[in-house]
């Protein structure tokens, strides 16, 4: 019988198309139609359940699933016997507290004694505890902004992207307790066939990963600049160079990285180079 690999995404919101789309550009296909809970590869043996994110690490916990991808802050949050073993870098949050825009807020002690609704009492209460701090922890499923307008509570601590939520409801952000980003989870224990599927996955998502932090460029330049060229360019073991038919010039190409571009291609045209040529890698596998 063929080994498959299970692994659980949340069945929808933003986490579960950011999940979806790594997993396609990994070159896994597969046909998750319209409120379906269950799919196939069609070239990969993966199988997929689509279920909602709180309910993940128990089913991986549980061998249901033998992968997840959730929130880190979910996976702390409900403390199963599961294992972080790639952090995915997207979706990236942190859950933070707030309290009323009109409320003078001084620091964390100001909340001793007082009363903050969450959906993550786990954090909060661990958070708190550092602080030295005694508060009222009323957990809420869901819309925990509207805890403060109806007495409820003094403060929330729920996950914050923009802010925008809070703001709408004439909150403010004071204290950031947690980040999070979306992590890839296994259960304990994976049967030597599974791991080596696991390895096969995770050696793709390292190559998609890897591109998107990274341009590939291409450059004409003098000949006496490229000494310069090659000592501005990071990271690069060689560029490639070659000569062009203009006497006195060459091609020149290389790879950077993307939270280097402006000032290495600043670098590149002082140092000489012209006609700069940028293109983004679709996959980098080393």
């Amino acid at each position: 019988m063929e080994t498959y690999i299970r692994i659980a995404v949340q069945k929808k919101g933003r986490l579960s198309e950011d999940s979806l789309r790594l997993i396609r550009e990994c070159g896994i296909r597969f046909n998750n139609g319209k409120g379906a809970l269950k799919a196939k590869s069609e070239d990969f043996p993966m199988e997929f359940l689509f279920l909602r994110d709180d309910d993940i690490p128990g089913y991986v916990a549980d061998g249901v699933a033998d992968l997840g991808i959730i929130g880190e802050n979910v996976a702390v949050e409900k403390g199963k016997n599961i294992e972080v073993i790639k952090e995915l870098g997207f979706s990236k949050c942190r859950l933070s507290l707030a309290v009323p825009r009109e409320v003078e807020y001084n620091g964390i002690k100001d909340l001793d004694g007082g009363h903050i609704a969450t959906s993550y009492p786990v954090l909060l209460g661990k958070y708190l505890k550092e602080q030295g701090v005694s508060a009222s922890i009323h957990e809420i499923s869901g819309s925990v902004e509207i805890a403060p307008g109806i007495g409820l509570a003094d403060a929330v601590c729920d996950i914050v992207s923009t802010g925008s939520t809070l703001l709408s409801n004439g909150l403010k952000e004071v204290e950031s307790i947690f980040k999070s980003q979306a992590v890839m989870v296994a259960t304990p224990g994976l049967s030597a066939e599974k791991k080596a599927l696991l390895d096969k996955f995770l050696f793709r998502i390292d190559a998609v990963q890897r591109a998107k932090r990274k341009k590939y460029i291409m450059m004409n330049a003098p000949d006496n600049a490229l000494d310069e060229i090659e000592r501005v360019l990071p990271g690069a073991k060689s560029p490639t160079i070659t000569p062009l038919k203009n006497k006195g010039w060459s091609s020149v190409q290389a790879v950077i990285n993307e939270d280097d571009f402006w000032e290495v291609i600043e670098a590149l045209k002082n140092a000489g180079a012209e006609d700069i040529l940028v293109t983004p890698i679709e996959k980098m596998v080393f």
